[in-house]
């Protein structure tokens, strides 16, 4: 038996950052995520990185987080490596971020985002998140696309 879900890849560390319910909201500059909504979503770590380090100034001075944190949150998150589809998250609603939202709020989007300048791109919601028992080997795809993951890899139960 399997379980047949659709398939998104992330860039580390921000596939770590989605697995380890650090980064509760996905960015896009068109609302991919929107149809998905109240679906789980398996998470595909590609095999490059994010370019820029954004992420590192959100984790050290909106989450308090010190180099040593930040190095062991970035190893746990190779420990499946790259090319491989290492957990499942769920999808929750999507909209559009606009330039008018209020200092305060965007910088609570930008901490769950672990990214800067939000902006004009579709913010969704990410919650739940769960590694799989093992990695499932995989290559990644631009959009979103089906796999079925053998049961005996299914977490059974969350595991943030």
């Amino acid at each position: 038996m399997s379980l047949e879900v659709a398939c998104l890849s992330f860039r580390q560390p921000y596939a770590a950052f989605v697995l380890h319910g650090i980064k509760t909201i996905e960015t896009r500059w068109r609302p991919l995520l929107a149809e998905m909504q109240n679906c789980t979503l398996a998470v595909h770590i590609a095999q490059k990185d994010w370019e820029g380090e954004d992420w590192r100034q959100i984790l050290t001075d909106r989450l308090g987080m010190n180099s040593v944190q930040i190095e062991k949150l970035l190893e746990s998150g190779e420990r499946f490596g790259r090319g491989v589809i290492a957990g499942l998250v769920d999808v929750g609603e999507t909209w559009f971020c606009s330039e008018d939202v209020a200092c305060e709020e965007m910088r609570e989007l930008e901490k769950a985002a672990c990214l800067n300048e939000l902006n004009q791109k579709y913010l969704t919601r990410l919650s739940n998140p769960r590694w799989l028992n093992e990695p499932m080997y995989s290559r990644g795809h631009k959009d979103v696309w089906t796999v079925h993951i053998p049961s005996h890899l299914l977490p059974s139960s969350p595991h943030p």
